[in-house]
């Protein structure tokens, strides 16, 4: 896929269960509310510390799947592991600069072997 110029340089890759999960809020009693709040937050405040300008994705998988995107985030339901996606995503991203947000390290390896920058949480938790 090329970027075409009206289209943000960079693309930001949120794993969903991993971002979700960083904070014990009590998200786990309710996974797809708490992806509905991440992919609102980010709707609303975008990713500051990354770009001011950026496309952004959130993976979802699980309980979380269904749930829609919104102007200014794509979300992307993954059909087994959301990490899996995450790698198919980056393998994907033609050329751009990606950032996947995520802690976790398996995954942060597999993504950087493509090229991909990773950021912890914290980039879209504050």
């Amino acid at each position: 896929m090329e970027t075409r110029p009206e289209d943000p340089a960079l693309l930001v890759i949120v794993d969903g269960a991993n971002t979700v999960g960083s904070v014990p809020d009590g998200w786990w009693r309710d996974r797809r509310g708490a992806a509905v709040r991440l992919r609102d937050r980010l709707a609303a405040d975008g990713v500051p510390r990354l770009a001011e300008r950026a496309e952004i994705v959130l993976v979802v998988e699980g309980a979380a799947r269904g749930v829609e995107p919104v102007p200014g985030v794509r979300v992307e339901a993954a059909p087994g592991s959301g990490d899996d996606l995450i790698v198919e995503l980056v393998g994907r991203a033609g050329g751009r600069s990606v950032v996947v947000v995520t802690a976790d390290r398996e995954l942060r390896r597999r993504v950087t072997d493509l090229g991909a920058e990773v950021a912890g949480p914290r980039a879209v938790r504050d």
